[in-house]
C-alpha cells in the first residue's frame, strides 16, 4: 500500500507545500510510496507533482490518501469520490469577515469553504488539525475522529549565510523589528507599523522595520498600509514583497525583534523560524499564537502600542533578559523536531490502517 498526498497547489517556499514535501521524505523513509497530487505548480516544485487527474491510475481501497483541505478545490471532489482509506489535514480558513473590505472575492470563497468543511465531516477515516486549536474546529464542524499532527518542518534550511545584497542593505546597525507574513487584513500589519511608530519616536531614532511578504492580490490593503506610513511621517519602514529563502533567511539574521499582532492564525510557521533563528518573539496571543510557541516567547494579550515598543526596547537594552528569551524560545523548539513529528505522523498512518 502507498500513502499518498492531495493539495490544490504546490508553490515553493509556501509553509504548506514545503511540509507535503517533508511529509512525503518522511512516508518514503518508513518505506511508504509516496507522489504528491496537485493541479497547480511553479517552476522550483515542478519534479515532485503529479496532476491530480492522474490519480485514478493509482487509486486503490489499500491506499491512504492525506488531503491539504484548501477553499474551492476541484481536487476535493475528486479525493472525496476515490476508494481509499482518507485523511484530512485542515490548516484553517481565515474567517471571511477580515477581506469584506478589501477582496469580496476571497471574503466569498472563505464563507465557502467554512460550509464545505462542515459538508465533508462524515467522509474521511481521520481528520487531522496542525495545532489544537485547528482540530477543535474540526470538532466543531463535526469530525468525529480528530487528532493534532504539528507542522513537519526543515529548519536547517536557515543554516546559510543569507542573500549578500539583502544583508548589505539591511544588515547596517539599525535596531530592527521584523514581521513575516502575506500582507493581508488579519496578519494586522498596520498594528505591527503603530508599535515601530513609538519604538522609534520614544526609544530608538535608529532602527527600521522589516514587512517580509507578498502583496499581490491585496493591493487595497497595501495601498492602506501606505498612507498610514504617510500619515505617521515614518522613515525606516520596508514592505518587501515575496522574498525568496536566502532572502528570508538574510531578514532574521538583521532582525532584533520579530513582532506579530496577527489576529487569526491557525498554526504561525514565521514564529517557529523567529524562534530557530535565534530572534525574540513578541507575539498577540490570537488563534494558535499561545500553543505555537509553547511557553517561548513573550505573548502580549492587549494591543497597547506604547507598552509594546517600551517591552521591546527593555529587550534590546537588558542583555540577560534577552538570553533567557532566546533560551527559552530553544526549549520550545524541541516540539517541533523532525523526529518527533515524524513519529506522530506515523502513528496517525498506523491508526487509519488498523480500521
Amino acid at each position: 500500500m502507498d500513502v499518498h498526498q492531495f493539495a490544490t497547489s504546490l508553490s515553493y517556499g509556501d509553509a504548506i507545500s514545503d511540509e507535503m514535501l517533508e511529509i512525503r521524505k518522511a512516508l518514503k523513509q518508513n518505506g511508504y510510496g509516496s507522489e504528491i497530487f496537485i493541479k497547480y505548480y511553479d517552476n522550483k516544485t515542478a519534479k515532485y507533482a503529479r496532476d491530480f487527474r492522474e490519480y485514478r491510475n493509482f487509486s486503490s481501497e489499500r491506499n491512504i490518501v492525506i488531503f491539504h483541505f484548501s477553499i474551492g478545490s476541484p481536487v476535493s471532489k475528486m479525493f472525496f469520490r476515490i476508494p481509499d482509506k482518507k485523511v484530512m489535514i485542515y490548516h484553517n480558513i481565515t474567517p471571511f469577515t477580515f477581506f469584506l473590505d478589501y477582496h469580496r472575492i476571497l471574503a466569498r470563497e472563505c464563507y465557502k469553504g467554512r460550509l464545505e468543511l462542515k459538508m465533508f465531516a462524515d467522509k474521511v477515516d481521520l481528520a487531522l488539525g496542525d495545532s489544537e486549536y485547528n482540530r477543535k474546529e474540526l470538532e466543531e464542524a463535526g469530525y468525529k475522529k480528530t487528532g493534532v499532527l504539528p507542522l513537519l518542518l526543515d529548519l536547517s534550511k536557515f543554516d546559510q549565510d543569507g542573500d549578500p545584497v539583502t544583508t548589505e542593505i539591511f544588515d547596517n546597525g539599525k535596531k530592527t523589528l521584523l514581521f513575516v507574513g502575506r500582507v493581508a487584513p488579519h496578519k494586522k500589519f498596520e498594528d505591527v507599523i503603530k508599535v515601530f511608530y513609538f519604538y522609534k519616536k520614544y526609544f530608538h531614532a535608529e532602527s527600521q522595520l522589516i514587512l517580509a511578504g507578498d502583496y499581490r492580490g491585496m493591493e487595497k490593503y497595501y495601498a492602506g498600509l501606505q498612507r498610514l506610513i504617510k500619515k505617521l511621517e515614518l522613515e525606516d519602514v520596508h514592505i518587501t514583497g515575496h522574498v525568496d529563502l536566502s532572502e528570508l533567511a538574510a531578514h532574521f539574521k538583521a532582525a532584533d525583534i520579530y513582532l506579530s499582532m496577527s489576529e487569526h492564525e491557525g498554526f504561525g510557521v514565521p514564529l517557529i523560524e523567529a524562534f530557530y533563528n535565534r530572534v525574540p518573539v513578541v507575539a498577540y496571543e490570537a488563534g494558535a499564537v499561545r500553543e505555537t510557541m509553547n511557553k517561548g516567547g513573550v505573548l502580549v494579550k492587549r494591543k497597547e502600542m506604547l507598552r509594546i515598543a517600551a517591552l521591546i526596547d527593555r529587550i534590546n537594552e537588558d542583555g540577560s533578559f534577552r538570553e533567557r528569551l532566546i533560551n527559552g524560545q530553544n526549549k520550545a523548539l524541541g516540539k517541533y523536531r523532525k523526529d518527533n513529528v515524524s513519529r506522530i505522523l506515523m502513528e496517525h498512518i498506523r491508526e487509519v490502517l488498523r480500521k
